[in-house]
């Protein structure tokens, strides 16, 4: 079969958006300017969509650039041409693009009302949820068994968008009956001998037992737990005391522990996580949904 010699298959559409531009503003300089081009090169890239076309398509008068009879025929059909190129565009890139978004999150942290909201921009989308454990987000994101999660640092960042949505004090975390239980609030220096549950990872060992202190000494070691709740039982017995998130408060239910506020401590982060390089739509809307609604901490309700 031999080759087609339509020039048409060959036709640039880069080229033919510049001619419009140039049709538009009846001025190559102007054009060059909306463009970012160099007024000589425009004028190179208009003659090479010309030579294609077999056709002069302007006119250049001291008063200004014009169509010919042909580039006003043109203009119609490049106006279509470039409109039918982007909606191929977008209805290919709809087509591609899930539908469907995953997003974790971990305990004591609510997510609904961004979830919400987001469910009511796109009805047409799957908007699901998953919750996560404290050491998952990262390994989750990664896997693709979620596309975002809201969580609590630290963790290591190197492939991910991290967005800061609030900052949230750390609490003392103590037996009702321990010796501090009913201060107003306490130092690190109160606890300089107490045991510290243990985590089993070195980043969240250094943060949320402040390991070393500021002056230089190692937090005491208390169980090694993994779990939340085996955290909360160990402090309950008495073997350990933990430094625990302020939304710990709201989802502790034990009638056991207590939280005590800590002077002089920086406070934790709760962020919004996604893959790096990740920019589909459901992706952006959740992100401008959690910057909306979860920029502070709920705040906890009496019980009736």
């Amino acid at each position: 079969m031999s080759e087609t010699s339509d020039s048409s298959a060959d036709l640039d559409l880069r080229l033919v958006r510049y001619f419009t531009v140039v049709a538009e503003q009846r001025h190559f300089g102007r054009a060059a300017a909306v463009l970012h081009l160099a007024q000589p090169s425009l004028s190179r890239q208009i003659r090479r969509l010309e030579d294609q076309l077999g056709a002069r398509l302007l006119d250049r008068t001291p008063q200004g650039t014009h169509l010919t009879e042909a580039g006003a025929a043109f203009l119609q059909h490049a106006r279509t041409l470039l409109r039918s190129a982007a909606q191929a565009v977008a209805q290919t890139r709809a087509v591609a693009e899930p539908s469907h978004i995953t997003i974790g999150y971990t305990t004591g942290l609510i997510i609904t009302p961004a979830v919400r909201d987001l469910r009511h921009r796109h009805p047409e989308a799957e908007v699901r949820t998953q919750h996560l454990a404290w050491n998952e987000p990262r390994a989750a994101l990664l896997d693709h068994h979620v596309d975002a999660v809201v969580a609590r640092m630290p963790f290591t960042a190197d492939g991910l968008r991290v967005t800061v949505l609030y900052d949230e004090p750390r609490l003392l975390m103590v037996p009702v009956d321990h010796r501090l239980a009913g201060k107003e609030s306490i130092t690190l220096d109160d606890i300089s001998d107490e045991p510290m549950v243990c985590l089993p990872d070195p980043m969240w060992n250094a943060f949320w037992r402040v390991d070393p202190r500021p002056d230089g000494r190692r937090a005491p070691d208390g169980p090694v737990v993994e779990t939340i709740e085996d955290k909360h039982e160990a402090i309950a017995s008495g073997q350990a005391v933990a430094l625990v998130p302020a939304g710990a408060r709201t989802t502790n239910r034990r009638p056991d522990l207590v939280t005590i506020p800590v002077r002089g401590v920086e406070p934790g982060q709760v962020v919004l996580a996604t893959r790096a390089g990740d920019h589909r739509g459901l992706i952006t809307g959740f992100r401008t949904a959690a910057l909306t609604h979860l920029t502070r901490p709920p705040q906890p309700r009496d019980a009736p």
